[in-house]
């Protein structure tokens, strides 16, 4: 039996994400707090894009009027989640496991490495090195090269007694000129990027997700 259920949202706006989310986080936080053990569930989405600010972002991050975010279709959210501010949108894996870490036997921090370590792996099928940044979460190529660092997948988390929402956005075939409107997760001197981007060419999305889903049930059984 495994470990966690999962579902493909497919194609949605960040408000209907959102939702679910907070009704299946609130589903295990109140099972758990019943003493019972309640249902873990991944989900993978694309979002339709949308910037989200964290709930230690700074507004000065967004580098233009919220009017002109409105006349590009771009939508706005202050979240709960840990992080600054960070796209979402369309050749994205956006990825949110409503997890109880003490299911697992792990802690918060040992969490957001695992997520860390699974995304690693999963470039690595790919022939990308990526690592760690000290000091930052997410996923990075070119960690500690001077003026090379870019990252490829941000970790953004909220939990409660052990039990997580939100978390992970994987660039894949990402339009990378969103990234132009911010400082990325509130860097000013690292660049992003997608594995599109890094291999030339765009990437078979749906293989991807089935390699990212793979690695997730092998790290949390």
């Amino acid at each position: 039996m495994e470990s966690f259920s999962y579902q493909d949202l497919g194609r949605i706006g960040y408000s209907f994400a959102l939702d679910k989310q907070n009704e299946n986080f609130h589903q295990l936080l109140t099972c758990k707090e019943n003493g019972l053990k309640g249902e873990n569930k991944l989900f993978f989405c694309e979002h339709d894009p949308v910037f989200t600010i964290g709930k230690s972002g700074k507004e000065s991050n967004l580098l233009v009027p919220e009017l002109l975010l409105q006349q590009k279709g771009i939508t706005l959210f202050h979240i709960d989640r840990g992080g600054d501010i960070t796209y979402h949108g369309p050749g994205q894996i956006t990825g949110y496991p409503i997890f109880d870490l003490d299911q697992f036997g792990i802690g918060l921090k040992k969490y957001i490495h695992t997520v860390e370590d699974i995304v690693i792996e999963f470039l690595s099928q790919y022939n990308i090195q990526a690592e760690r940044l000290e000091g930052a979460t997410g996923v990075w190529i070119d960690a500690n090269v001077a003026g090379s660092a870019r990252k490829i997948c941000a970790i953004g988390v909220k939990s409660s007694r052990f039990v997580t929402m939100h978390g992970f956005a994987l660039n894949i075939n990402t339009d990378m000129g969103y990234y132009s409107l911010i400082n990325p997760c509130g860097f000013v001197d690292k660049g992003v990027t997608s594995l599109e981007k890094e291999l030339g060419e765009k990437q078979d999305f749906n293989l991807a997700k089935n390699r990212l889903l793979t690695l997730f049930k092998q790290a949390f059984r």
